[in-house]
């Protein structure tokens, strides 16, 4: 993979790129928290008062009041009995893996999931098998095939970031063994999906029982670092199992900081995750009319059909040419050959929506009458 070039931000809804002043539909800071003066006061009074780093793990001398209450205001938004946070969002399944390590018989793991469940997984002295993303059924035709008292856990993005589309953790619950578990990489619908925010689980309306969450606050919470939420069983086997726990430092005292900031500005203004699907769904509409099939998923994620080379580099120039930078992806089994993927965000204005549906709307009516 080529590494693409450096992106400058100018202000919430725009990228510096090339000496061009673009509008993007890109990234993951659903909210634009990341920007919030709220949000940077915070960091900048944690600053102050904490300095950079606590330069030591947690089990050290590393330790401080400002993350325990992260973790009890982190639990009590996403209604679980505890959360646990990490230096990234990375390491969070990584943790869950080194926790549980030595009690399940057989990894099962959805082909599209992230980076970080894939090698999560391989932390099991295990047998690891891969089924098809999101297929309920082709989950059922594997488990069927194991041992009667096998007891397998299974890998799972929770909402998939190439095109906003969710796991089917109902059925999954419903397949697995009693004794089964579900790991849920929630770093993109933590904070966006559900009535509260809080995320997939939410949406789907699933018992947690048998499903450990991980998220990440460098999305929708627009801060940074990653957690688990679960119970306070599974804490205690984190922090007296897990060498990420144990080894590592955790994030810096300001993104903790800017981290609670970011918790009270979602609760108290719900308006936003309203806003945000009232702008994907205004544009989702607005490219359907024009004869795009654009998928309706949970997701502020619209995925454009695949379009072949010529015409995607058409597509960039045309969406240059308007003002908007192009987000062509290239993201790992999802689409080995790149396709068009616009985020949305709650930030973005009728202006924006308008424009970007002006050059696609455009586009299709000519690659129609090419065909």
């Amino acid at each position: 993979m080529i590494e693409p070039e450096p992106l400058e931000m100018v202000g919430d809804n725009e990228v510096r790129w090339r000496g061009q002043r673009l509008i993007h539909f890109s990234g993951c800071d659903y909210f634009r928290l990341a920007r919030h003066p709220a949000v940077a006061s915070a960091a900048r009074g944690t600053l102050a008062k904490t300095g950079l780093n606590v330069a030591a793990s947690r089990l050290t001398t590393g330790n401080r009041q400002l993350y325990a209450g992260l973790e009890k205001e982190l639990a009590a938004f996403f209604g679980t009995e505890t959360a646990v946070i990490f230096p990234n969002g990375y390491l969070a399944p990584m943790a869950v893996a080194q926790a549980l390590a030595g009690e399940f018989s057989h990894v099962l793991v959805d082909e599209l999931s992230h980076a970080a469940l894939v090698d999560a997984a391989r932390m099991f002295d295990c047998p690891v098998n891969v089924f098809p993303n999101g297929d309920a059924a082709g989950l059922n035709r594997m488990v069927a095939k194991l041992a009667t008292r096998s007891r397998p856990i299974l890998f799972t993005d929770g909402m998939f970031s190439h095109d906003g589309s969710v796991a089917p953790l109902a059925e999954y619950l419903k397949i697995l063994p009693r004794a089964g578990m579900i790991v849920v990489d929630d770093a993109h619908g933590a904070g966006v999906l559900g009535a509260k925010g809080r995320g997939t689980l939410e949406l789907i309306g699933v018992n947690r029982t048998r499903i450990i969450q991980c998220a990440t606050l460098s999305k929708a919470f627009g801060a940074y670092g990653g957690v688990v939420l679960g119970t306070r069983a599974l804490r205690k086997k984190i922090v007296t199992r897990s060498r990420v726990f144990a080894g590592s430092t955790p994030f810096p005292p300001p993104l903790a900081g800017a981290a609670l900031a970011a918790l009270k500005i979602l609760k108290r203004e719900p308006i936003r995750r309203e806003r945000l699907f009232r702008n994907v769904a205004y544009l989702r509409n607005q490219l359907r009319r024009s004869g795009w099939k654009i998928a309706e998923t949970p997701g502020p994620i619209v995925r454009l059909p695949f379009i072949h080379s010529a015409a995607a580099n058409d597509l960039k120039k045309r969406l240059l040419a308007a003002g908007i930078y192009p987000p062509f992806v290239k993201y790992g089994k999802a689409s080995a050959a790149g396709f068009f993927r616009f985020v949305v965000s709650s930030e973005h204005t009728g202006l924006h929506l308008d424009k970007l549906a002006r050059v696609l709307v455009t586009f299709k009516m000519k690659i129609s009458e090419m065909t």
